[in-house]
Parts: structure tokens; sequence; C-alpha cells
């Protein structure tokens, strides 16, 4: 090869047969993704958060959001099914790793991102 490079880029292919209730591998749904999006999209708008990667694993689903993507995510929301039962499968994490709010419902534990409206008096 006469001084070429060459990049070689592998994309691991979804498993033949996986389902969103696949047990090797915890996903976001439709309706959960288009909630995630919907608040990334008003962040990105307001100029708070500029990149996103969501991360499918076998215990938990991962969206993290990031300020510039050469950082640590500002936020990490994260769906484990393992603690639906007991403290709700959703949780808001900020990037030192403290649970800001954790529960069943994903749109409420996402009103944590959200800025408190504070009254003004004139």
């Amino acid at each position: 090869m006469d001084g070429e490079t060459t990049t070689h880029i592998s994309i691991l292919p979804w498993p033949s047969g996986a389902t969103t209730s696949d047990p090797a591998r915890v996903v976001f749904d439709r309706k959960e993704l288009a909630l995630l999006l919907s608040v990334y999209g008003r962040k990105v708008a307001a100029g708070e958060w500029r990149d996103y990667a969501i991360d499918f694993l076998k215990d938990r689903a991962v969206f993290s959001v990031f300020r510039r993507s050469t950082e640590y995510p500002l936020y990490r929301i994260e769906k484990n099914p393992k603690l639906a039962r007991r403290q709700g499968a959703y949780a808001v994490i900020a990037s030192a790793g403290q649970v800001l709010k954790r529960g069943h419902e994903l749109d409420r534990v996402l009103r944590s991102l959200e800025k408190p409206v504070s009254l003004v008096s004139l």
C-alpha cells in the first residue's frame, strides 16, 4: 500500500431477532426517546447543551448529555429495570455521580433538569 492510510470503521450490527424485550439489552422505547429528545432540543435551543450519547448496556440504558463533546457528561439519564419496583427505573445523575432525581415515570424525573421558575416582584 504505497504510503496510503486506510481507516476501518466497525459497525456492530443489532443482533438478529433482537427486540425491545430482549433480555440481553436494555433500551429506551419510542415514547421515552421522544421525551428525552424533547428536553434535549429545548436545552440545545437555550445554548446549554451541545451533544448527546446513548448507550444500551445489559443492565441499563443511558442517555448522556454534554456541554461540549470533549467533556464528561453533564447529566446521565439512566433506565435500570432492576430498580423499577423499588426506587423507580429512571434516574438523573449529575457529572459528579450524585443522583438528582429517581422515579417511576420518566417525564417527572426529567423535570429535575428544568430550571425552576422564580417570581420577580416589581
